[in-house]
């Protein structure tokens, strides 16, 4: 362990030794936050880019990383950043098999990147912090998109910046679609999509940042779709509703205020095999759900996030937080909807005994496996189409997610045990239960390039940072490694 590495896991310690004596106190509780906002602003709806074809079939898309200013509180303007826009970005949509571009030009004066989170591509189209674009640059990635309709979303992923780029706005969503009988479908009436984000705004309405929770900066002003107070007018009977947790570090418990059930469809990756009865839906940064929710003409109904379990020392990283998020307002007379249907989609479930491989992935004191991120450095060398076990845990009593780039993964288990409902699906982030084993199953893909990684990391940006992030390539029969040049972008 080096000297860095050593010294951090020492102050960790002593930290951890402190909250837990302070927790055992009783110092620390939840904040509830509800009843605080007046929901009198109409949700914003991302504008949708359905891309161009161009001469040569591909679906064309166009984003400009800029600076700006915008309203996120009522009242107030506040600096801000955004994809052809001020702030947040358009929802991108494709289907599966287009052959896809982006144009993305950067206007910010510091370097950014544009990764596609959830998304199966080659490595150099990926986004992530070796493919950074300079102040006034472009960057011009394409792919064929090969994975099932699901919700994924874009963002920066500069090294050492991520936190930051992400904070200030630079986010979006990009719709993996396809048509199945039953769901709602149109975008912005019956399917709606909601980036949910927290920030922390000072007295003139400016973006502040904290280092005082363990996971980062925690704001108490919740934003939807870049705004505080929204309200959306539903017309039908059931709404899908797309979320994405776009925070930066807090952890989210969705819920309704009313205590209603509502079915859960979707995961990170796509469909769940059939719909899911329940009350509440943890998301961590990163992670992505499909909801349905059934309404009665004339009611208002509040989405929350209510204290998410389990977590013993959550009051110090905000899981023991209650906000309102958005409020629905179901018009006096609403269009029917269809029933769901009992099967949504086919999931082909990947098996242990094809594994050619267990990779352990310990995330403690922002390092993985002991080792805190090196551009310069190859972490894992795997084998294209191969199947591999990850065995992901949180050894320092803090939260953390997981995400790894370019696949799906499925939870074969948590400690032994089935993972719970809402994990049997399709996922590429999961938050992790403190020292727990969480044994994720995987097949990566076709594309190979030994020069340029992936990454794997935890989501709550302030600790990708700061060093607990690592990289992977994957390769032909026959290759190893490559060389990587971390300095170069």
């Amino acid at each position: 362990m080096s000297a860095s590495v050593l010294r951090k896991a020492l102050i960790c310690s002593a930290v951890l030794a402190l909250l837990a004596v302070l927790s055992s106190c009783g110092v620390f509780t939840g904040i509830d936050y509800t009843g605080r906002v007046t929901f009198d602003r109409a949700l914003p709806i991302p504008p949708v880019q359905d891309g161009v074809i161009d001469e040569e079939g591909r679906r064309v898309f166009s984003l400009t990383a800029q600076e700006g200013a915008a309203e996120l509180r009522s009242g107030f303007q506040t600096q801000t950043w955004g994809f052809n826009g001020d702030h947040l970005g358009p929802t991108l949509r494709a289907q599966p098999g287009d052959h896809v571009r982006v144009n993305v030009t950067n206007r910010l004066g510091e370097a950014t990147s544009v990764h596609w989170h959830g998304m199966r591509l080659p490595a150099e189209m990926d986004g992530g912090p070796h493919q950074e674009v300079q102040p006034g640059g472009s960057w011009h990635p394409e792919w064929v998109i090969d994975q099932p309709a699901a919700t994924l979303w874009y963002h920066p992923h500069p090294h050492g910046a991520t936190e930051k780029h992400v904070y200030r706005g630079l986010a979006g969503l990009f719709l993996v679609d396809e048509a199945v009988p039953g769901l709602p479908s149109e975008y912005g009436v019956d399917d709606v999509p909601l980036i949910v984000q927290d920030k922390q705004l000072d007295g003139s309405g400016q973006l502040a940042t904290s280092g005082s929770a363990p996971v980062g900066t925690l704001g108490e002003t919740i934003l939807t779709n870049g705004v505080e107070g929204a309200f959306f007018d539903a017309t039908t009977e059931k709404v899908r509703l797309r979320l994405l947790n776009g925070s930066t570090a807090r952890i989210l418990t969705f819920a309704f205020d009313d205590e209603r059930e509502f079915a859960h469809i979707a995961t990170d990756g796509g469909l769940l095999e059939a719909p899911r009865v329940t009350g509440q839906l943890t998301l961590s940064p990163g992670e992505r759900a499909e909801v349905v929710v059934q309404l009665a003409p004339g009611e208002d109904v509040m989405l929350q996030s209510h204290p998410t379990p389990g977590f013993w020392l959550g009051a110090p990283s905000g899981l023991s937080d209650r906000f309102d998020i958005m409020q629905i307002r179901a018009a006096p007379e609403l269009q029917p909807a269809d029933d769901l249907p009992d099967e949504l989609a086919r999931i082909d479930w990947l098996r242990a005994d094809d594994a050619v491989t267990t990779r352990p992935m310990r995330l403690s004191n922002r390092s993985i496996n002991g080792k805190e991120m090196d551009m310069n450095r190859i972490d894992d060398v795997i084998l294209a189409g191969s199947t591999e076990i990850w065995t992901v845990s949180a050894a320092d009593g803090f939260p953390h997610n997981f995400h790894i780039h370019d696949v799906q993964f499925q939870v074969l288990d948590v400690d032994g045990a089935p993972p719970a409902p809402h994990l049997r699906g399709w996922k590429d982030t999961i938050l992790l239960e403190p020292q727990k084993e969480h044994r994720l199953i995987m097949r990566f893909g076709r594309h190979t390039n030994p020069d340029v990684p992936y990454m794997y990391h935890c989501h709550l940006l302030r600790h990708e940072d700061e060093g607990m992030m690592g990289q992977f390539v994957v390769v032909a029969p026959g290759q190893g490694a490559g060389h990587i040049d971390g300095h170069h972008h």
